[in-house]
């Protein structure tokens, strides 16, 4: 017989009683690190590591006013964020019919305060808010979409330079619904059309349609392009194009090129800009865009109008809804001789909403 063999009867034998071994076995101990809750606990560490009494370690903790605000803030996340995805479901149960809302509802409430530094001006705080319901209906492809604010009404220079301004800088469109039909066109063409007005008294409708496409031109540049066209009642219509190149240009670093052009229908002319992007996340936390414009028009004549430079630092305060950002801007306005204007921007935002990309 083999020895695998002998060696299993051999110990079946001394198990039955058979055989008796020789000699009795070495008793065993078993050595266990401690936790690290018990290394760790205040009775393990030294005095020395303390930096306050041994019998100041069992008094109750006293919350600091920012513990306390902190706490509220906290508070109001978990409540209003709840809420404001309740809100979008329960639009969605009432206007589709469905028993439970849809995934990817995109519905958001978005808060802030910024305080803006110029050359001879004191900081003073804004408050700023935003919000969109976005409502998928029964048909994946039809959805009711109300937002705080009309894109194509905000004139393509506040656009391009919307991180740099504050609330009160910025043009009032008024809020909007509407039904909008996504679908696609061909392989890889994204189209939506929107029909809706603006929620005000007197009502003002409008229709928008909007088409996108991506190409992968080589291994390292992708290109960009997108079309829309608009018509509102009061203002007319418009058309605007956008086109980007983007590539990775090494170190963790992106680079985006875009040029837009848009009709502005009431003055009768063209606005342009064009934009130079730089984005490198530092960590899991912070994110760094340098950016390069230009802003120019085609009345009276093609000219530029503004060239103008700027740095968002953006922090990620706490989980996935609080966020800073520190922003220093440099402009040269032709309607101000092309003299520099320097300005500081410090904002922190506040998201409200279960399922929004804030990437």
């Amino acid at each position: 017989m083999g020895k695998n063999i002998l060696a299993v009867l051999g110990l079946l034998s001394i198990a039955s009683g058979t055989i008796t071994p020789a000699h009795a076995a070495d008793p065993v101990f078993i050595m266990k690190d401690p936790s690290v809750g018990d290394a760790l606990s205040p009775e393990s560490l030294p005095a020395d590591f303390y930096d306050f009494s041994p019998e100041d370690y069992w008094l109750e903790p006293r919350d600091t006013y920012w513990i306390i605000f902190s706490n509220w803030v906290l508070r109001q996340e978990r409540t209003q964020g709840s809420r404001v995805q309740a809100l979008g479901e329960w639009a969605d149960r009432t206007f589709s019919g469905a028993d439970n809302g849809l995934p990817n509802n995109q519905s958001y409430l978005r808060l802030g305060f910024a305080t803006e530094s110029e050359y001879g001006d004191p900081a003073q705080l804004e408050p700023e808010a935003k919000f969109r319901l976005d409502i998928p209906t029964v048909k994946e492809k039809l959805r009711l979409v109300i937002e705080s604010e009309s894109d194509e009404l905000i004139p393509l220079s506040e656009r391009r330079r919307d991180r740099q301004l504050t609330e009160e800088e910025r043009s009032d469109t008024e809020a909007t619904g509407a039904l909008r039909y996504l679908s696609e066109v061909g392989d890889a063409i994204n189209f939506s059309a929107d029909v809706g007005v603006r929620l005000r008294f007197p009502t003002d409708a409008f229709w928008r349609i909007k088409a996108d496409k991506r190409w992968q031109l080589d291994k390292n540049w992708i290109l960009t392009a997108e079309q829309r066209l608009y018509y509102f009642h009061q203002d007319g219509w418009g058309t605007r194009t956008w086109i980007g190149g983007s590539r990775d240009i090494g170190s963790g670093w992106t680079f985006l090129s875009a040029s837009e052009m848009e009709w502005v229908h009431d003055d009768r002319k063209f606005e342009m800009a064009q934009t130079f992007n730089f984005h490198k996340r530092l960590n899991n936390r912070a994110t760094l865009s340098p950016r390069l414009g230009v802003l120019g028009e085609s009345q009276p004549n093609w000219r530029h109008t503004s060239v103008f430079a700027d740095l968002t630092y953006r922090y990620r305060l706490h989980s996935d809804w609080l966020f800073g950002e520190i922003i220093p801007a440099l402009e040269f306005p032709r309607e101000e001789s092309f003299k520099d204007h320097g300005s500081l921007i410090l904002r922190i935002e506040l998201y409200f909403s279960g399922t929004i990309d804030r990437s």
